[in-house]
């Protein structure tokens, strides 16, 4: 007796031919999605440049002026020593923030007392303005190093910690009963299993915080002792010099970008089953 294929299998198993291959579709994908990136980058230079035109350069500078403050910045060496001695309070804290926030949201995720204990309290402090905290910082830890630092981290802290204990409450049962049943302890089932399993939130909290840090770093620069890009944001402002001020506004898009991007990039190289690339 001769067999004959389903209805619409001979059509799905010929079209499937044609299909490109996995690593060619995901490669396509990443380039459309760069073209997409490039195009909308220059449409928003376009028209910033056509509102600048429009109106007084102290107002608005042109790209081309920005540019050129840039370039200027980075040759005399002006722009990148303020930029290098404001990222110091920002790694530190950032580094403090996570340090706190991955093993309390571990632990919050996981430990129903905890979680049940300590969720009150992060939500309705993260529901004040972190602004709000200048006061204190000043009181607690001066005007300097520490200050910046210690905003930093109050600024990062709590968006880290929710995601890692959303995460970490996120874990499929299935994997944490897997794990009962070959009589895995306490730290193991940790290791092995809660852990991995909450890698992509870890991520999604790096990328979260170094956005944060960003912001955070000028914010402190700025209400606190006014150093490097802050005080030359302040300096600049005094002087009407809004391609200045544009410049270091470029400058801390340029970094939030950098630091999503290698988040992106090292997410990729570590869980390359978890990334999804768009069609």
């Amino acid at each position: 007796m001769v067999r004959t294929a389903p209805a619409g299998f001979s059509r799905r198993s010929e079209e499937s031919r044609h299909d490109p291959p996995v690593g060619v579709a995901a490669s396509n994908a990443l380039r459309r999605r760069g073209a997409l990136q490039v195009i909308s980058i220059l449409a928003g230079v376009l028209v910033w440049s056509a509102l600048a035109h429009r109106v007084s350069g102290f107002i608005l500078a042109p790209p081309t002026a920005v540019v050129a403050k840039l370039r200027d910045g980075i040759v005399s060496l002006e722009l990148v020593n303020l930029y290098l001695h404001s990222l110091g309070h920002m790694i530190v804290g950032f580094l403090l923030a996570a340090a706190v926030a991955i093993p309390l949201g571990l632990l919050m995720g996981r430990n129903a007392a905890v979680y049940q204990a300590i969720d009150p309290i992060v939500s309705a402090i993260y529901a004040i303005p972190i602004v709000a905290f200048v006061p204190f910082v000043i009181i607690w830890f001066g005007l300097f190093f520490e200050a910046r630092v210690a905003l930093v981290f109050l600024m990062c802290v709590f968006d880290m910690l929710l995601v890692i204990a959303a995460g970490a409450r996120d874990i499929d049962r299935r994997l944490l009963d897997v794990g009962r049943s070959f009589a895995a302890g306490r730290w193991l089932t940790l290791r092995s299993i809660v852990l991995p399993a909450s890698l992509p939130f870890l991520f999604t909290a790096a990328r979260i915080g170094s956005v944060r840090a960003v912001n955070a770093m000028i914010t402190a620069e700025l209400f606190l002792a006014a150093v490097n890009l802050g005080a030359a944001m302040k300096a600049a402002a005094n002087r009407f010099d809004s391609a200045s001020l544009l410049a270091i506004l470029l400058i801390l898009c340029l970094t939030g970008l950098g630091l999503q991007q290698g988040v992106v990039r090292l997410e990729r190289a570590v869980l390359p089953w978890h990334i999804r690339v768009e069609s």
